[in-house]
């Protein structure tokens, strides 16, 4: 197998838009070689813990409504052609992520790290949820076969939550300065989201390098 490192953060589009361009490839083809493992990258690590207003967030961000718009409609057109909904009007809130991270790297342990992030994707860009709410999280958790009370009782604690720190801090010392990055083999890294059919080429050049010995 070889392993596919994902930084990533849950509120980042362009990751929720590059996970379905890698998933629709992995259906394509379903011998591919890949383990898959997600990795923190805070897009706000400064974020209050509570969040903030989205609107007022990506104003500050872009300098106003006009940046916003002219910021997210290529993401919009991006996210039309890999097939994946996002309702922004439902968006309310942008959380501090490093409760979901922490959730992320507990599913990993208990191998259902995909099916969380996922969850946590669709939670926000669909259902517009607040994931830095620590109940939406349990609940999500309880979703991909976690319990859900010990998620709670952990999230109360702050396990874990310094080797998050640490983790997204060890991404950006690697020269992560932005989400996805894909690592392949622990060698090659690719940045963006990437259409399905560079995955294509991707798994047909390791399925090569692997006949040739």
């Amino acid at each position: 197998m070889t392993q596919l490192d994902i930084f990533s953060d849950p509120i980042c589009p362009w990751c929720y838009i590059g996970k379905a361009n890698l998933d629709r490839a992995l259906l394509d083809h379903p011998d591919h070689p890949f383990r898959i493992r997600w990795l923190p990258f805070m897009l706000n690590p400064a974020m209050p813990a509570g969040g903030m207003d989205r609107r007022q967030y990506l104003e500050e961000k872009f300098g106003g409504q006009d940046g916003a718009v002219k910021a997210y409609t290529p993401v919009l057109e991006h996210a039309e052609k890999a097939g994946v909904e996002i309702n922004l009007d439902r968006i309310k809130v942008t959380p501090n992520t490093v409760n979901a991270h922490r959730l992320i790297h507990w599913a990993e342990i208990e191998g259902v790290q995909t099916a969380v992030v996922s969850a946590l994707f669709r939670a926000y860009f669909v259902e517009g949820r607040d994931i830095g709410d620590v109940e939406t999280l349990a609940d999500l958790a309880d979703g991909a076969g976690l319990d859900a009370s010990l998620v709670l009782r952990l999230l109360s604690t702050d396990q874990d939550r310094q080797e998050i720190v640490e983790r997204d801090a060890a991404a950006r010392g690697m020269g992560v300065t932005s989400v996805p990055t894909f690592v392949v083999g622990k060698r090659h890294a690719v940045p963006g989201a990437q259409p399905p059919e560079l995955w294509a080429q991707v798994i047909a050049e390791i399925a090569a390098a692997t006949r040739a010995g």
